[in-house]
């Protein structure tokens, strides 16, 4: 059975979508995949409490609590590492987790490391993309999922769903189309990276 663990710092909302859909479609009888744990690096994620109530096990690795970033992810990965199975090593999806990695994080899950994006990347890496997409004149927006390496929202695309900017938009009006993409095309792109 491969493991996957999500990251999360929020409320969890692609968290939750992910977990709903491998219910849905029986992830582990289908894919021999299960979302083994939730773990956020804030105790107060609302998403915590989403994945108890699903029977997933959670924990906190509060970044607060930790000298240097390198300590942070040294502490995470040791986490993280206990939900790895002989033969199926751990899938960790960033899902709203705000925290920028480590290259030594980012190359110990090399290739199995995935991340979501609010804007079709290369354009708008970082904060405030709806915004920034909005005041560039953008026709369209839209998500991407990529696998994740030492440079910030740079690493190879998996998907992307597009999505039209509309006369009128705030970047939170966008931001809650982007959304409702994000929950379709992050669970479709995990589970076809799991069948590779």
């Amino acid at each position: 059975m491969k493991n996957i663990v999500i990251l999360i710092s929020g409320g969890g909302s692609n968290m939750a979508a992910i977990v709903k859909t491998a219910q849905r479609d029986q992830w582990p009888r289908t894919l021999g995949a299960q979302v083994a744990a939730v773990i956020s690096n804030k105790a107060t994620a609302g998403g915590l409490e989403f994945a108890r109530e699903h029977g997933i096990a959670t924990a906190v690795v509060d970044h607060k609590a930790y000298g240097s970033r390198d300590d942070f992810d040294a502490a995470l990965a040791a986490v993280i590492d206990r939900f790895d199975a002989p033969g199926a090593p751990v899938l960790v999806v960033l899902a709203g987790f705000m925290r920028i990695l480590t290259p030594g994080f980012v190359a110990r899950y090399a290739g199995r490391l995935v991340n979501i994006h609010p804007s079709l990347l290369p354009a708008f890496p970082g904060l405030h993309t709806h915004q920034r997409a909005i005041d560039a004149g953008c026709q369209f927006a839209g998500v991407t999922v990529h696998q994740v390496t030492a440079e910030l929202d740079h690493g190879p695309i998996l998907a992307q769903a597009v999505v039209p900017v509309l006369p009128g938009d705030t970047a939170d009006t966008l931001a809650q189309r982007v959304l409702s993409q994000e929950h379709q095309i992050y669970p479709r792109a995990i589970a076809e990276l799991l069948q590779k």
